[in-house]
């Protein structure tokens, strides 16, 4: 009788405890003494990251041209994205179930954000009609009907099985009207409360705790910014995310309206500014308060030639680097940084070789870890506004 009290008396003390340990921890470290940047650390069930944290995107399951040994040893990469709407289209949920979820599906064992999908819908799939029940859209591969919804977004991330996250929204384009962006944004609030009851009545997948991230929006106007953020707060979400910037509206303005989101946003949650930017627009968002970003941009931009490097930016196609033999970066602590010489790699572009499309998307991600990494490293030393204003200058310098 004595061991079934005992028994009972921890199952009822865990039973207690256990709304009380977060799914996804954030301890924030330090802020900044000359600006809102903050250190911080969130922990998950696949590892710890450590902020602030530029996260790559591997929109399909893969980080283009970069293979995941290659994102663990050459670049560091603490957790990467996945896109729902593009791993809904393919390789398709019914292969993702197989697979037993994206983690297991591309052998990836740290933590992984995954989008909603909500971006992608409107700015890819054609023929897309907005009510209150989703989205019916067309797939931008084959031109095939689908529909998301709240609900099923929600099952899609699940089958996915992230470790985070987003919320379905609707993202409008930065010249919207104010009526335009208030409809919206009051869509994408129903939509949020749809995510949240639908994530709370259905189980983690994979056998790892999933969070969810909701996503204010209301376009340029703080006004709607503001209660957006209030609503977000509200919710009492592991994390928040800030979508609808660098859709075309102009730096200072997006520098508004994420200081104004942070200043709105919980203190004690992770911020993720979703889809910003350049190297400088992720400094200067830092020093705002945000913690977490993601972009194409290291990929894309050096698929096309152009390297972020701690002295500047090369464009490699450029023929003053046919006879240079200097490395790439040997301001960098990558290996790729230090390995190739600038001719060399212009050489492969302009042969069409596809490892100097590798060579320079390993040298962007890898660069873009080390600014964020060098960010943290300034903020705990309590000088990060001065380091930020002298080094942006040299990040813009065309060399």
């Amino acid at each position: 009788m004595t061991l079934f009290v005992f028994l009972y008396s921890c199952l009822c003390f865990n039973s207690y405890l256990a709304p009380l340990m977060p799914a996804l921890a954030f301890e924030l470290l330090k802020t900044d003494s000359g600006s809102a940047a903050r250190a911080g650390k969130i922990t998950t069930d696949h590892g710890v990251i450590e902020t602030p944290i530029f996260m790559p995107v591997g929109t399909i399951g893969s980080v283009k041209a970069v293979s995941q040994h290659q994102l663990k040893q050459d670049v560091n990469a603490q957790i990467i994205l996945g896109n729902t709407y593009h791993l809904y289209l393919r390789p398709g949920m019914e292969t993702m179930q197989a697979a037993g979820g994206l983690h297991r599906f591309m052998n990836w064992d740290r933590p992984i954000l995954t989008d909603s999908g909500g971006f992608q819908v409107f700015s890819l799939a054609a023929n897309r009609k907005i009510n209150e029940e989703g989205v019916m859209f067309q797939s931008h591969i084959d031109g095939s009907k689908h529909l998301f919804t709240p609900e099923k977004v929600m099952d899609i991330e699940r089958n996915i099985g992230a470790d985070i996250m987003m919320a379905f929204d609707e993202c409008p384009p930065a010249n919207s009207t104010y009526k335009y962006a208030l409809d919206s944004m009051k869509l994408t609030h129903r939509w949020l409360d749809r995510c949240f009851t639908h994530f709370n009545a259905t189980p983690d997948k994979w056998g790892h705790t999933q969070n969810l991230f909701p996503i204010v929006q209301g376009a340029v106007y703080h006004d709607l910014r503001k209660e957006s953020c209030e609503y977000i707060a509200s919710k009492g979400a592991t994390g928040n995310a800030i979508g609808g910037l660098s859709v075309g509206e102009p730096e200072p303005v997006m520098y508004e309206i994420c200081q104004l989101c942070c200043e709105n946003l919980p203190q004690n949650k992770p911020r993720y500014l979703m889809g910003v930017g350049t190297p400088w627009n992720i400094l200067e968002c830092i020093g705002l308060g945000i913690d977490m970003f993601d972009c194409v941009m290291p990929t894309r931009n050096g698929r096309n030639a152009m390297l972020f490097t701690t002295k500047g930016i090369i464009n490699i196609d450029n023929k003053k680097w046919e006879t240079d033999f200097s490395p790439i970066d040997d301001g960098l602590d990558s290996e790729v940084g230090h390995y190739y010489n600038k001719a060399y790699v212009r050489h492969l572009f302009k042969a069409g070789e596809i490892l100097g499309l590798t060579i320079a998307s390993l040298q962007n991600l890898a660069f873009y870890l080390w600014l964020v990494k060098e960010a943290r490293k300034h903020i705990l030393q309590g000088d990060f506004k001065s380091w930020k204003d002298e080094i942006i200058p040299v990040l813009k310098t065309r060399l």
